[in-house]
């Protein structure tokens, strides 16, 4: 083997091995950014971070967010005990799944808030998102209550009772979710067809219905 050709086997063999140590970083960085991305009790710390490091009405906007995914997160960590406790679930995790997919609306729209630089309109949207969260906030709380009254004997009588219940709320919060959706698409301007993006999206008929 000459001397060219000895170089050209070291350099591929060089190339060879500095690429598979960066697709391997890469997978790796990848699995650690979805991890990180699923886990709750890290996403809560930084929501946590943001709402002491915020003021003003952002920091009530943040512990709103704050609020909302507790609950979210306490909902989910009662169906895991229903679940394992091997009793009946029923309609249990129907239930919550229900709550999270109504809730879905609702963090967008806290989300978007966060980029609200109108005073005026983030302190008129701020009640009622307050209101929204505190429905989600007693929904959850029902269901907890009756995982925590039925364990180790969780009856179809208290999960007729919840789904009655958290169905016929859910219906209303549904309702609203879908008037909301109705008044973004109405909402729309001249800029081309695109939503004013000072403005956050109408909070205030997200659930009339509940409230009447």
């Amino acid at each position: 083997m000459d001397l060219n050709s000895l170089l050209s086997w070291v350099l591929i063999s060089l190339a060879t091995i500095s690429l598979a140590v960066s697709v391997s970083f890469f997978v790796l960085v990848r699995r650690l950014y979805r991890r990180i991305c699923r886990s709750r009790r890290l996403t809560g710390a930084v929501l946590r971070s943001r709402t002491i490091l915020s003021w003003g009405p952002q920091h009530e906007l943040r512990k709103l967010q704050l609020r909302l995914k507790e609950s979210l997160d306490s909902g989910q960590a009662a169906v895991d005990l229903a679940r394992s406790s091997q009793g009946p679930l029923g309609e249990l995790p129907r239930l919550f799944r229900g709550i999270q997919d109504e809730s879905v609306t609702l963090q967008s729209q806290l989300r978007l808030l966060t980029s609200e630089t109108d005073p005026v309109v983030l302190a008129e949207a701020l009640s009622v998102a307050g209101r929204r969260v505190d429905q989600v906030a007693g929904l959850v709380r029902r269901l907890r209550s009756a995982v925590a009254a039925g364990l180790g004997e969780l009856t179809d009588d208290t999960l007729t009772v919840l789904r009655s219940e958290v169905d016929r709320e859910l219906a209303a919060l549904r309702a609203g979710v879908a008037e909301l959706r109705s008044l973004n698409g109405q909402s729309l301007n001249g800029n081309g067809g695109l939503p004013d993006p000072r403005r956050p999206l109408p909070m205030n008929t997200f659930n009339r219905r509940t409230e009447s």
